[in-house]
């Protein structure tokens, strides 16, 4: 009780000393928002680039700006280093480290186990952890939990142990760190309320759970649910394509009910850091229970394929037009996984220019957010939109709001949609996914 008490006045007060592990798209943001309620901040990352950055007030995150970064940095509020050694002073601890998938599917854990065993050496008695890196349900309380605690070191007393899912949209202009509601499970009731508290001081909205596993779940369900039904519109488009159906003409008709539908729409495949990764952390997780996630493997075979399905029917567009795919120019507006940013994570665009590649088309794109793109020893680099209209066929596959697509139908010869960034401007030359 003596050091949830000392712990509890610090964080009313904003005199707890807060720190961030991993300063990426969603520790940096946090770590912001923090300082921005008045906290002091001190982020540590394994990246000297990233800290050396940070000091400067110079941000890399599309989501903070540096005019923001840099009063903060000026007044003290955030500092970074690549020392753990800095955890020794911290009251708080956000874990935001990666967690992606090894090859075969399964969780890799190296990032997170990386990150204990750096902050174990230097844990004060009286801090509170939180992990926000996507992760299998009991992880927390299996993984970190031994690590952290000890003989002389008990969770609910001597230290506090949460998990709070990162929900970090990139580029969005309504939601952001601030505004998302905030989910907190403890390992002890105790745990969870301080978690709730110390978020309540810079975040609109918090909503506690009973458990880790109930936060951890929370996030897999969120994302799952999203994978699966944009597999549904995926697997809709190939069976509307092979009856020669117009599968948006279709969604938009069914939008129209007022209850007991959400439009969905299909695409080149998913990408990100969350969509196409985090339903496997539940499918992993499901199968040592001895439950196999059918709709998820499902989903994830649908959505794997289509950026083979978009390789083809660029492929077919062009075969339709007496030209092959090898030696034909190929222009690609948009490699970002989503409009209006710079992330290229898990984006379906990599995979579609690998399939070209492979195919012998000459490859070319246009992303003003990606100025520079390496791909399988090939070195791309970004392009004025007008140099489309020289390519044999433009392929879209995301639609940024700078790019002016009504004068691309113009210009083009040949366009292939791949994800109805065109909607609005129909044209005979223009190939549906």
């Amino acid at each position: 009780m003596e050091y949830r008490a000392a712990l509890e006045e610090k964080i009313r007060s904003h005199t707890a000393e807060a720190g961030v592990v991993g300063l990426g798209y969603v520790g940096l943001p946090l770590a912001v928002e923090f300082a921005r309620a008045g906290f002091r901040v001190t982020g540590i990352d394994v990246q000297q680039s990233k800290v050396d950055r940070i000091n400067a007030g110079d941000s890399y995150v599309q989501d903070v700006p540096s005019s923001v970064l840099a009063p903060l940095v000026a007044d003290g509020r955030i500092r970074a280093t690549t020392d753990f050694g800095a955890v020794a002073g911290l009251d708080t601890i956000d874990i935001c480290v990666p967690t992606p998938l090894r090859k075969t599917k399964d969780p890799d854990m190296s990032y997170i186990v990386r990150a204990c065993e750096e902050i174990k050496k230097h844990l004060s008695a009286g801090t509170l952890v939180i992990l926000e890196s996507t992760t299998y349900p009991g992880t927390t309380d299996e993984l970190l939990l031994p690590m952290l605690a000890g003989k002389d070191m008990k969770v609910g007393q001597d230290f506090f142990l949460c998990f709070s899912p990162e929900r970090v949209d990139p580029g969005n202009p309504n939601f952001n760190t601030r505004n998302i509601p905030k989910v907190v499970g403890g390992v002890t009731p105790a745990c969870t309320e301080l978690g709730v508290l110390f978020y309540s001081q810079a975040l609109e909205t918090v909503v506690p759970v009973r458990s880790t596993q109930v936060a951890e779940m929370v996030k897999l369900l969120e994302n799952t649910f999203r994978m699966i039904n944009i597999g549904l519109a995926n697997e809709m488009a190939l069976m509307c394509d092979r009856m020669r159906i117009n599968v948006w003409e279709v969604i938009d008709a069914a939008a129209t009910k007022p209850f007991g539908f959400m439009p969905f729409y299909p695409g080149p495949g998913l990408g990100g850091h969350c969509i196409p990764i985090d339903p496997f952390y539940l499918s992993w997780k499901s199968k040592q229970a001895g439950i196999e996630a059918r709709f998820i493997e499902l989903a994830g075979h649908i959505n794997g394929q289509m950026p083979h399905f978009a390789a083809d029917k660029i492929q077919n567009a062009l075969n339709d037009h007496s030209k092959p795919v090898r030696g034909s120019r190929v222009h690609v507006m948009g490699v970002a996984y989503k409009k209006n940013i710079d992330d290229v994570r898990e984006s379906p665009a990599l995979d579609i220019l690998l399939l070209l590649k492979q195919r012998g088309a000459k490859l070319s794109y246009t992303d003003p957010y990606v100025p520079e793109l390496k791909l399988d020893g090939l070195l791309l680099q970004s392009q004025d939109p007008a140099i489309a209209a020289e390519a044999d066929c433009v392929v879209i596959v995301t639609d940024h709001d700078s790019i002016d697509y009504a004068a691309l139908v113009e210009r083009s010869r040949l366009i292939v949609d791949t994800r109805n960034a065109l909607k609005a401007y129909l044209s005979e030359k223009i190939v549906r996914l």
